[in-house]
C-alpha cells in the first residue's frame, strides 16, 4: 500500500510540475487572451507630395456602418432596415436579413462620407454603430474616370496596404507601426483596473517627397490621351526625365483609372505600361548602337558606307524600312533617315563582343531598378547564345524586349554627357534624402561621344525624320530620334506596330528627357499607307505639345550660340 501511495504521490506532483512550471507560460498566454483586451492604434500613413510640394496624396475620414443583430429586438428590426437603406442607399431586404441572422456583427455600408454619418446619428438606430476609417484620396486626373499619376502612385486597400506603383514599393516607409493599448476585462466585460495600461504610441508613415511635377503630368496625361484618340490607338505612355539627376518628372498612361474607385476597376488596369509590360523599341536604339560604335572609335558620324538597302546576315535578307538603295551616306544620316543596315553595319565594325557590352552598360541587360513596384524586364541571351542575325536585328531595336524606363534611361546617357542618371522617383523620404542621389553616377561613354551624338540627334530633328517635334525658337537646338518596330504575335511579326520618340532640350544642357511610346496606332489614312503610323506622325505631334508645356512652365530657353 505504502508503495502504491507513493506511485501515486509521484504521479501527481509530475502533473502538477507539467502544468505549474513546464506549461506555465502557456496557460499564462491562455488565461490573459480571456480577459486581455488588445485595442489597435493606426498609425497616420505618410503623404506624399511632388517637386513644388503640391499634396498629391492625402487622408481622410471616412465612415463605415455595422449592425450588432443581437442588441436589436424583433420589433425594432423594420424601422432600422428602413433607416439604412434611406440614408446609405443598401437594399433593405438584405439588411432584414442580415438583421434577422445569428450574427453579432456585421458591416452594412462601408466607407462613406461624415455627411451620410450625421444623417445616421441623428436617427439613433438601437444596434447600429459607427467607425471611423482613413481612407486614402487622390487628386483627380484629366477625366472623371482617372487620378492624376495613378499607374505611378497605386493605391491603397481596405486593409491599409499599397498595391502597385509608389504606394507598394514604399509601404514600410508610408504605413509607419501601428500602437496598440492592452486593458483587462473580467467575464462581465468589466474593465479591471491594475494600475497603469500598456501603450505603446503608434509610429506614423513617412512622407514622401517626388521628383514628379503635378503640373507637367497631368499636361502628359492630357496630351497622351488626345494623341491615343486621334492615332485610335489600343493605348500610350509617356516618360519624362530630369536628365542631369535621372528624376521622373511625369509617368502618364492612357488609358488610365481612377485610383479612388479602384474596389470596383477592372484588375487588369493596374499594371502599367510604362514598367509592367517590355516592347521591341525599334529605331530609338539606333543611338545606342551608334554611339558604342563611336566610343570604340569603330566609326565617326562622318564615316561613309554603301547602303544598298539589304543586308544579309547569318542567312537572312534584312532590309531598311523604305527598302531603298541609299547609296553613300554618312552615318549621321543613316540616323537622320533611320536606315537599319548603316545600324547594322555599325554594330559589326564595333564586333559582336563589344556590342554587347555596350548594351551592358546602357542599362538595357538587367532590370532598371527604379523604385517603383512592378517591373517587368526580359534579359537578352547571353552574348554567346546570341545569334548572327540576333545581333543585326537588336542594332536596329527589333529583338529585344526592354521596358519604358530602361529605354529612356539609357537614352538620357546622351543628354547627361555621357554618365547613367540613376531613374528614380522619390526623392525624399521623411527628413532624409533618397540615397540613389548620393551615388556617384557611372560613366557610360566618354562625354565627347556624347557631344558627337547629341550633334547628330540634333540634325534629325532639323533634317531628318525628327521634324514634326520642332518647337518654335528651339528647331536648332533639340534633340530627338524616331523609333517603329513591328509587334510579334505567336513569334511572328505583325502589321501592328508600337510608335515612338525620344528627344532632350536644349541640345547641350538639356533640362529634360522625354519618351513617347504609342502602341498599335491606326493613324486616319494608314489602311493606304502604313507609314503613317510611324513614330514622326503619332508620337512625335504628342512629345511636341508636352515639350512646349515644359519650356513654358520651366522658363526654359535655347542655348546661345
Amino acid at each position: 500500500m505504502l508503495l502504491v501511495a507513493v506511485v501515486l504521490a509521484g504521479m501527481v506532483w509530475t502533473r502538477l510540475a507539467y502544468w505549474q512550471v513546464a506549461q506555465h507560460g502557456q496557460l499564462t498566454l491562455q488565461a490573459q487572451a480571456q480577459y486581455r483586451e488588445l485595442v489597435e492604434l493606426p498609425a497616420l500613413r505618410g503623404a506624399i507630395f511632388d517637386r513644388n510640394l503640391t499634396q498629391l496624396v492625402v487622408n481622410t475620414t471616412v465612415y463605415s456602418a455595422f449592425v450588432s443583430p443581437d442588441q436589436i429586438a424583433a420589433t425594432q428590426r423594420d424601422p432600422v432596415a428602413t433607416g439604412l437603406s434611406t440614408v446609405l442607399g443598401v437594399d433593405r431586404a438584405k439588411v432584414k436579413t442580415t438583421l434577422e441572422s445569428n450574427v453579432k456583427f456585421a458591416y452594412i455600408a462601408r466607407r462613406f462620407a461624415k455627411a451620410k454619418a450625421d444623417q445616421l446619428r441623428t436617427l439613433k438606430l438601437p444596434g447600429v454603430g459607427l467607425q471611423e476609417e482613413t481612407q486614402r484620396s487622390y487628386l483627380p486626373g484629366i477625366s472623371s474616370g482617372s487620378t492624376l499619376a495613378a499607374n505611378l502612385l497605386g493605391f491603397v486597400d481596405w486593409n491599409g496596404d499599397g498595391n502597385y506603383g509608389l504606394e507598394a514599393n514604399y509601404q514600410k516607409a508610408l504605413g509607419g507601426t501601428p500602437g496598440y493599448i492592452s486593458s483587462y476585462r473580467d467575464l462581465a466585460n468589466r474593465e479591471i483596473v491594475l494600475g497603469t495600461h500598456t501603450h505603446q504610441d503608434p509610429v506614423n508613415g513617412q512622407d514622401l517627397v517626388l521628383s514628379l511635377d503635378a503640373n507637367i503630368q497631368y499636361a502628359a496625361e492630357q496630351a497622351l490621351m488626345e494623341g491615343v484618340k486621334r492615332d485610335r490607338a489600343e493605348s500610350g505612355s509617356v516618360l519624362i526625365m530630369d536628365s542631369t539627376t535621372g528624376g521622373i518628372v511625369a509617368w502618364a498612361d492612357s488609358p488610365s483609372y481612377n485610383a479612388n474607385n479602384f474596389n470596383h476597376t477592372n484588375t487588369a488596369a493596374f499594371k502599367d505600361n510604362v514598367l509592367g509590360y517590355v516592347y521591341e523599341p525599334g529605331s530609338v536604339m539606333k543611338v545606342v548602337t551608334l554611339s558604342g560604335a563611336i566610343n570604340a572609335g569603330a566609326i565617326e558620324p562622318s564615316t561613309v558606307i554603301n547602303d544598298p538597302g539589304v543586308l544579309n546576315v547569318g542567312g537572312y535578307r534584312i532590309y531598311d524600312w523604305d527598302r531603298r538603295n541609299h547609296g553613300n551616306v554618312n552615318y549621321t544620316y543613316v540616323l537622320e533617315h533611320s536606315l537599319n543596315v548603316g545600324a547594322m553595319k555599325a554594330m559589326l565594325a564595333e564586333g559582336h563582343a563589344a556590342f554587347y557590352k555596350n548594351l551592358e552598360a546602357f542599362g538595357l541587360t538587367t532590370p532598371s531598378g527604379i523604385d517603383v513596384a512592378g517591373e517587368n524586364h526580359i534579359a537578352p541571351s547571353s552574348a554567346a547564345k546570341m545569334q548572327d542575325s540576333q545581333y543585326a536585328t537588336t542594332a536596329f531595336g527589333q529583338g529585344i524586349d526592354v521596358n519604358m524606363v530602361q529605354m529612356l534611361a539609357a537614352i538620357n546617357v546622351v543628354a547627361n554627357g555621357g554618365k547613367y542618371a540613376q531613374p528614380h522617383v522619390v526623392e525624399r523620404i521623411g527628413t532624409h534624402l533618397n540615397p540613389v542621389l548620393l551615388q556617384p553616377q557611372r560613366q557610360v561613354i566618354s562625354a565627347a561621344t556624347a557631344a558627337k551624338m547629341t550633334t547628330m540627334m540634333q540634325m534629325v530633328v532639323q533634317h531628318g525624320s525628327g521634324w514634326t517635334s520642332r518647337i518654335p525658337g528651339f528647331q536648332l537646338d533639340q534633340c530627338g530620334k524616331t523609333g517603329t518596330s513591328q509587334i510579334p504575335v505567336n513569334g511572328k511579326y505583325t502589321q501592328d506596330v508600337w510608335s515612338s520618340f525620344v528627344g532632350f532640350l536644349p541640345a547641350k544642357k538639356p533640362r529634360f528627357t522625354m519618351l513617347v511610346v504609342v502602341r498599335k496606332p491606326h493613324y486616319p489614312g494608314s489602311e493606304n499607307d502604313w507609314t503613317l503610323n510611324d513614330g514622326y506622325m503619332t508620337a512625335e505631334p504628342i512629345w511636341k505639345q508636352i515639350a512646349q508645356t515644359l519650356v513654358v512652365s520651366w522658363h526654359i530657353t535655347p542655348d546661345k550660340p
